[in-house]
């Protein structure tokens, strides 16, 4: 990248000095010719005048200098006291009067007659830009031409090539030098976050790349690469917690499945008859419930929870848990009344498992009494609540409870069916849903697990 953008920049710039370097040549030798024909034609113009006011007796005499005035002696007439040393001699300015191809008066022409018409000759080996004017005096037609000399302008321009031909490569290579310099000097941070990232294994994710204090485009990708590094190392963090838990939490089943098939075999008469029967369908029941919540897990996790789309009635979900809880538990009181039309955009089955992981936390922790309902607090929003009337979630513990496996003090036992994953999954699959989740305080006494989420958008 160094060598491209250095030969890049050398290449643009070669091209454009050399461009302008022409048309400054160019330039300068169109001005100063025509600066020249200016002189040559302002000359024509003031001895034609003073021709066509006195006729040659008004002329200057013919002389190799300057003459102090258009209007000398013989005709009496000044120029209103301009200065007799004027800027231009005749080297460089020359003119003449000419009648029938005959020189009437000159000056500077060195007694050679001009060319008729606007032209270029030489006069005494040197380059001039030659102007004429036909001029009537007492019906007599003369030619007056004027002569300017464009050595100075052949010379200018001759003197301004060497000056390019040397200026122009020593500025081409100080911009390609500086480019090399400052090119180097950009990407050098670059390597470096270059090094320390190849550097950088699975087991190291807490090390960070070097932040330059300049504020420019290397500086937010070194912010960007931390920020990604960051990522992966919580990222890891959580799947190396994900492992450790859930192979701690597969031991407990397949501890108590060998211990019973090991009473079995060593005290065939030890246990009831169909009693190992329900210890192993107990065991595995529980082994799959908690692989299910660990795949709905993952699933969310990845995005997979919002690629099916569509418009999911999530009073009909509460109402259908309400009546499966009613058969299943008829002990348990659910009141259903707040339950009002409300209708999301996302996932059926993974809102449904969000409905049925919130059913399935109350009724294990509540002391006989359920209340589902649904609000829309504001316009977008929904949410959907579901309170108990157990002992609640103390305020220090309502963000660890969405935790993984994580189980409070009275949900510990394994007789309560508990995964420590349902409430994950509520969260997750809230958020993947461009929701939250959040646990508050019921007025039956016990928890209110609030979801709240946005409304399908024909429903809004």
């Amino acid at each position: 990248m160094r060598v491209r953008t250095t030969v890049a920049a050398t290449l643009v710039v070669a091209l454009a000095f050399t461009a302008g370097a022409v048309v400054l040549v160019l330039a300068l030798g169109a001005s100063l010719r025509g600066a020249a024909e200016t002189s040559a034609e302002n000359r024509a113009e003031e001895i034609a005048d003073l021709l066509d006011g006195g006729g040659p007796a008004a002329l200057p005499a013919e002389s190799t200098e300057r003459a102090d005035d258009p209007a000398d002696d013989r005709t009496g007439q000044g120029r209103d006291g301009e200065d007799e040393d004027e800027d231009e001699d005749v080297a460089e300015i020359a003119w003449q009067v000419a009648q029938d191809d005959a020189v009437v008066a000159s000056s500077g022409s060195g007694g050679r007659l001009l060319p008729l018409g606007d032209t270029r000759t030489d006069l005494d080996g040197d380059p001039y830009v030659v102007v004429t004017e036909r001029v009537e005096h007492e019906g007599t037609t003369y030619v007056v031409s004027g002569a300017a000399s464009l050595e100075g302008a052949d010379d200018s321009v001759a003197a301004l090539w060497p000056l390019l031909a040397v200026g122009i490569p020593v500025a081409v290579l100080l911009v390609g030098a500086t480019t090399w310099v400052v090119t180097g000097r950009a990407l050098r941070p670059v390597e470096r976050i270059r090094e320390r990232v190849a550097s950088i294994g699975s087991s190291a994710l807490d090390q960070r790349v070097p932040v330059p204090p300049s504020r420019d485009e290397v500086a937010r990708l070194a912010h960007t690469m931390n920020d990604m590094l960051e990522r992966l190392e919580t990222s890891a963090t959580k799947q190396r917690q994900f492992v450790s838990d859930t192979s701690h939490e597969l031991r407990s089943p397949l501890a108590g499945l060998r211990q019973t098939a090991e009473v079995a075999r060593a005290h065939p008469d030890a246990l009831e008859p169909g009693e190992l029967t329900e210890a192993v369908l107990e065991e595995t029941a529980r082994m799959q419930h908690l692989v299910e919540q660990m795949l709905v897990l993952t699933r969310t996790e990845e995005g997979a929870s919002t690629r099916r789309q569509a418009d999911v009635d999530l009073d009909d979900l509460l109402l259908a848990e309400a009546s499966r809880v009613r058969r299943a538990f008829p002990g348990v009181e659910v009141d259903s009344t707040g339950v009002a039309p409300v209708r999301a955009h996302g996932d059926g089955p993974a809102l449904a498992q969000v409905v049925r992981n919130l059913v399935d936390n109350a009724v294990r922790h509540s002391a006989g009494r359920l209340r589902l309902g649904t609000t829309t607090p504001e316009p977008g929003w929904l949410e959907v609540a579901v309170e108990d009337d157990g002992s609640g979630v103390a305020p220090d513990q309502r963000e660890r409870v969405f935790e993984r496996f994580v189980r409070l003090d009275e949900a510990r036992a394994r007789d309560d069916g508990g995964s420590g994953l349902g409430l994950a999954i509520v969260r997750e699959v809230a958020r993947a849903h461009g929701g939250e989740a959040r646990v508050d305080a019921s007025p039956l006494g016990g928890a209110r697990f609030v979801v709240r989420l946005p409304v399908a958008r024909d429903a809004s």
